[in-house]
């Protein structure tokens, strides 16, 4: 095999570690609310400048600001509940959408607003790795290590964990888990707190790689979205595989032609599935 074909390959898989964490909260708030928050990637933009200005600007070492942006991140995630989903959660879904896309333009235009359009780095260096003559980017084999650290956590704390079974039980039918006497308004807000908190840990990995600026969810938030609806839409393991399979078309076709030929072959893979799988790769009929 080329040898740089080996190495795109790789890093399409370092890539779809944190395309799969993307997609892990977003899955997780909609197979828990049944609500698709479209502003998900615009939270991942807010944690990376909460990165950033702390870091640059109030000195604050990496580490600590990483943990601020998940908190902030977290909080904002609680924040979209209670104030634009909780007083619609029983209108249409086209409802919901277009509340949530309308809070998506507003965080892009107070970003712009506050912070101007100049692309920004954080001004971490790190190494890159050379491995039997590839070269894999050190910023993105942590953030495929720390995705997959952040899968297993959330894992097993529904697995393990009182409230992870009541998230479960929820998701499977929330009419019944209501009548059992488990708190849903609780149980809500908890979930998009954790849906925030993995979008701002998403974002301190991709903030490493990654200038920030106000449009850059328009980056990760149309392929986020494709991975979800492919994996199935609330099945987390389904987007899982999903990242991964859309991770390596952009890779691989980024190698033979260029990024944007890539792209164009993930929006028409996506398309041709959707056709012949409409309820995605994991999801029910």
């Amino acid at each position: 095999m080329d040898i740089y074909l080996l190495e795109a390959i790789v890093n399409g898989l370092l890539l779809g570690g944190v395309l799969a964490l993307l997609s892990l909260g977003l899955n997780l708030i909609f197979g828990v609310i049944d609500v698709v928050w479209i502003v998900y990637a615009e939270i991942v933009m807010s944690a990376m400048y909460a990165v950033y200005w702390l870091h640059n600007y109030y000195h604050w070492p990496l580490l600590l600001a990483f943990g601020a942006a998940i908190l902030i991140a977290a909080l904002i995630g609680v924040l979209v509940h209670v104030l634009v989903i909780k007083p619609i959660l029983g209108s249409a879904p086209i409802n919901q959408l277009l509340a949530t896309g309308g809070l998506l333009f507003f965080l892009q235009s107070l970003a712009t607003l506050l912070f101007g359009t100049e692309y920004r780095n954080l001004g971490v260096r790190l190494p890159v790795l050379e491995l039997a003559g590839m070269f894999i980017s050190f910023s993105r084999l942590i953030a495929f290590v720390m995705a997959l650290f952040g899968a297993v956590i959330l894992y097993l704390f529904l697995a393990r964990t009182y409230l992870g079974t009541a998230i479960r039980a929820i998701s499977q039918d929330r009419e019944i888990m209501g009548l059992m006497g488990v708190n849903e308004g609780r149980v809500y807000v908890i979930t998009s707190a954790i849906g925030g908190g993995l979008a701002g840990l998403a974002a301190c990995l991709l903030v490493l790689q990654y200038d920030v600026h106000p449009f850059i969810g328009l980056t990760f938030g149309p392929i986020t979205f494709m991975i979800c609806v492919l994996g199935g839409l609330g099945n987390m393991i389904g987007g899982f595989i999903a990242a991964f399979i859309m991770s390596q078309i952009i890779a691989i076709g980024g190698f033979y032609f260029s990024s944007e030929v890539a792209e164009v072959m993930a929006f028409v893979f996506f398309i041709v599935m959707i056709l012949i799988r409409p309820q995605g790769i994991l999801g029910k009929k």
